[in-house]
């Protein structure tokens, strides 16, 4: 899709998980955290333990689909710290390669910040933005977020080796 043509997908495809999804999803996730050079999940995480973590413990998680139903994307919100730092949300987000560039990981983002909102979240806190994922950096600072720390070699890419990750944080109430 063109650039022109990014800003059809919108919030309105963007559901709340259903268990139905997780054949469609497992795929897509064990896909993105095989790849080792934007998560720092292992990669050879097992399908049990990547379901505790993107379904089970969140607070909620949620998919975006396409117009055949096709699930292209998914996020999932929690967060950030227990108890006294509960106010503040986290989110990780991926998205299909083949539906890369289709405004889809934006349209996530502005969804996510909603609904954290609706559940009463004060505040988004991203903890380990790869530095080298450039793409990603980049759309967070369109949607407001903020470098506010720099966690040197922290990430073990797989192509380039130890890279920096961000913590990158905003704001979204009084």
């Amino acid at each position: 899709m063109s650039n022109g043509q990014a800003a059809v997908f919108s919030m309105a495809n963007i559901r709340s998980y259903k268990p139905e999804d997780w054949s469609q999803l497992w795929p897509l996730l064990h896909f993105t955290f095989a790849a080792g050079d934007t998560y720092a999940f292992a990669p050879e995480s097992t399908e049990a333990e990547i379901h505790r973590v993107w379904v089970e413990v969140p607070t909620a998680t949620y998919v975006a689909t396409a117009a055949d139903g096709r699930i292209v994307g998914t996020y999932k919100l929690q967060p950030n710290q227990p108890g006294l730092g509960s106010h503040v949300s986290n989110c990780g987000y991926v998205v299909a390669p083949q539906a890369r560039g289709q405004g889809i990981a934006s349209a996530m983002c502005s969804h996510s910040q909603a609904e954290a909102l609706r559940l009463g979240f004060k505040a988004m806190q991203f903890n380990f933005v790869v530095s080298t994922n450039e793409v990603a950096v980049s759309l967070w600072r369109k949607h407001g977020f903020s470098i506010v720390g720099t966690l040197p070699g922290a990430f073990q890419h797989r192509v380039h080796g130890y890279v920096d990750a961000y913590v990158m944080f905003k704001t979204l109430a009084a």
